[in-house]
């Protein structure tokens, strides 16, 4: 399975990541989306890059490195939740500001999904979306995500203000 693209491809995570890692991670504009609520320390990071196991049907997860041909890393994309009795998996996607709204996260997208649905042969994928999150909702529907439900108040982002999330699965 060829996880490349005709301008991006995904690979597995290197030690050399770490300051990318460490710049994305402790963005405080990215938290709302990954459940983060306190920076990381480089050596935390760094721990999970030497640590990290990316056999899926050991840990259930995955996380790879979103690059650009010539091989600047500009994001993120991760499986979780594989549950192989159940053939599903959950995915996630963050591309940094400056590559945004260039198509990479739609290559990336498809690549992963490609992958899962061949190499892992799960049934489907899903992904859980906030209701104002309207460019990733808008980037999961091009690519044939589907609504499926929508958890009310589900995540709080101020005090007693809480978020709808959006359930979206690609059945195949």
């Amino acid at each position: 399975m060829k996880l490349s693209g005709e301008h991006i491809y995904l690979r597995a995570l290197e030690p050399n990541d770490l300051e990318v890692l460490y710049k994305w991670e402790n963005n405080p504009a990215i938290w709302k989306v990954s459940n983060t609520f306190a920076p990381f320390s480089k050596f935390v990071l760094e721990q999970y890059l030497v640590n990290a196991h990316e056999d899926i049907f050991i840990t259930k997860q995955i996380r790879l490195m979103v690059c650009l041909a010539n091989n600047e890393p500009i994001g993120t994309i991760e499986l979780f939740d594989f549950d192989v009795h159940h053939s599903r998996v959950g995915i996630g996607i963050m591309i940094d500001k400056n590559a945004e709204n260039k198509g990479h996260a739609s290559i990336a997208l498809d690549l992963l999904c490609d992958y899962c649905f061949e190499s892992l042969l799960v049934k489907q994928i899903y992904c859980n979306i906030s209701a104002s999150n309207e460019k990733s909702l808008h980037l999961f529907k091009k690519i044939g995500f589907t609504e499926v439900g929508l958890k009310k108040q589900w995540n709080k982002i101020a005090q007693n203000t809480f978020e709808d999330e959006w359930i979206l699965q690609l059945i195949k």
